[in-house]
């Protein structure tokens, strides 16, 4: 870790949003055949990501991530360098399912300790209900991603300068190689990603798209969800409540009767 260069920004806490987790397929003989090499037993092909919401570069504050993964793996303890506009990945294939272990060290102007995320490779469907886990039979692709936001408490004031030293977006191409969404750099102003999320900001996409499923519109579900869910539980507190009443003046009225019995 460098050395701390001045002081901390007292009083301010600055988050960025990014995305982390594992995509899995099976192989098969059409849409994802078995490389040349690849194990009898392996069954699937798998990725562990780190990267920005969108795509947007993350590696002004993220500098390498270390992943490891099952021993049995060849080679399972690796670090990757960030390069700027592209996530912090591995490709591999397997048969079984394990916890990974992601260490993310940051730039050296943060002088922060590493922090460790842990998540859990996924082959097969899965769901919080049968509902879900039936969608996810449908899709060729097994994702298992996690939305987290990384807090920065009261930075020094040179890693402040860096998160706050204005927002740039990758440059974005059509097929004919023009450049599309947000506004020129004829314009002096920042591009866009196509979701519409700034880099070096703590912005998210609108609404979702294929490949993208965080956004304000996935936050409103969510939201939407905790609401309900809440409404659920004082129901379920107040039918508790009255089902204790009614067994507390059950009880009452079982003890006068049997004090009455005894006099």
């Amino acid at each position: 870790m460098a050395p701390p260069a001045g002081k901390r920004v007292k009083g301010v806490q600055i988050y960025r949003p990014f995305v982390y987790g594992t995509t899995a397929r099976p192989f098969d003989e059409k849409t994802n055949p078995k490389p040349p090499g690849i194990p009898d037993d392996h069954t699937h092909s798998w990725t562990v990501f780190v990267k920005g919401v969108d795509d947007v570069d993350i590696t002004y504050w993220l500098r390498r991530v270390q992943f490891k993964l099952h021993e049995s793996i060849p080679n399972h303890v690796r670090m990757i360098d960030g390069e700027k506009g592209k996530p912090f990945m591995i490709h591999e294939t397997g048969w079984g399912e394990f916890e990974i272990t992601m260490k993310l060290y940051y730039v050296p102007e943060s002088n922060e300790k590493p922090q460790t995320l842990y998540h859990h490779l996924r082959l097969h469907p899965y769901g919080r209900n049968e509902e879900e886990k039936e969608a996810m039979k449908k899709s060729p692709e097994v994702k298992s991603w996690v939305y987290e936001e990384q807090i920065f408490n009261e930075p020094y004031d040179a890693f402040y300068d860096i998160l706050t030293s204005g927002a740039t977006a990758p440059s974005l191409k059509s097929s004919g190689g023009q450049k599309t969404g947000g506004k020129s750099k004829e314009s002096g102003q920042p591009q866009r990603s196509e979701g519409g999320v700034l880099e070096r900001s703590a912005m998210i996409p609108l609404h979702n798209r294929p490949g993208h499923p965080f956004s304000r519109d996935t936050e409103e579900v969510e939201m939407k969800k905790l609401k309900e869910a809440m409404v659920k539980v004082e129901e379920m507190k107040k039918k508790m409540l009255a089902d204790i009443k009614a067994k507390e003046k059950r009880l009452m009225d079982l003890k006068a009767d049997s004090a009455k019995a005894g006099s």
